[in-house]
């Protein structure tokens, strides 16, 4: 597939770019500093560019199979980030008429797992509370995706860890695995590019954990 993505240099991005490159997929990392994207391969392009002008974003993802972004505020600081910077990529993928498009979000976005316990109904309490306007703004990029047309994934991984990817985590579509803590970040990647070919997952939000 010719893949196209948003968000490479970030932690996400980049496993994604390097999964993606790995199974044999052309990629197109759209990047605001190339020395910041440590991947390469022959089927890797590199396009520099501001995710402010969806004009200018659109010869990334024109003729391509699906967008995957990896997106997301790094700090409390950066909440609105998220959701301003996905209307640009919809509104380029709108005018190139392509459709797919899986992004990044977060567990405590879905709903509480029935078997989730005290401990993890207040870790969730805990991070509305710390973690409220970043959530927030991811809230109103998943109300944007589910208001357009696109054929959206969003996939909601709890906590991120920087460590190697194993390629085995529960899954709950439309929801979330019981006390899902967290996972890599490498598995975040994957899960994201196994969405993109698997219909099930059109226009549904996907709960991940270890």
């Amino acid at each position: 597939m010719r893949l196209t993505v948003v968000g490479a240099t970030g932690g996400v991005g980049r496993e994604i770019v390097r999964q993606a490159l790995d199974a044999g997929h052309r990629v197109t990392a759209v990047v605001r500093d190339p020395a910041r994207l440590p991947v390469t391969g022959e089927r890797l392009e590199v396009f520099r560019a501001e995710l402010s002008d969806a004009g200018r974003l659109r010869p990334a993802v024109a003729g391509r199979d699906a967008v995957l972004s990896g997106l997301g505020a790094r700090t409390w600081k950066e909440a609105g980030v998220t959701s301003r910077l996905t209307r640009t990529v919809l509104a380029a993928m709108a005018a190139e008429e392509v459709r797919r498009l899986v992004v990044v979000s977060a567990s405590p976005l879905g709903p509480a797992a029935d078997a989730d316990g005290l401990v993890d109904r207040a870790l969730r309490a805990l991070l509305w509370k710390g973690l409220g306007d970043v959530y927030g703004d991811l809230r109103r990029m998943e109300s944007d995706l589910a208001a357009g047309t696109a054929d959206w994934t969003v996939v909601r991984p709890p906590r991120l860890l920087d460590e190697p990817g194993t390629g085995r985590y529960r899954k709950v579509v439309g929801g979330n695995p019981a006390k899902g803590r967290s996972l890599a970040r490498a598995d975040v990647a994957h899960a994201m590019l196994a969405s993109v070919a698997d219909p099930a997952t059109v226009r549904q939000a996907v709960g991940i954990a270890c």
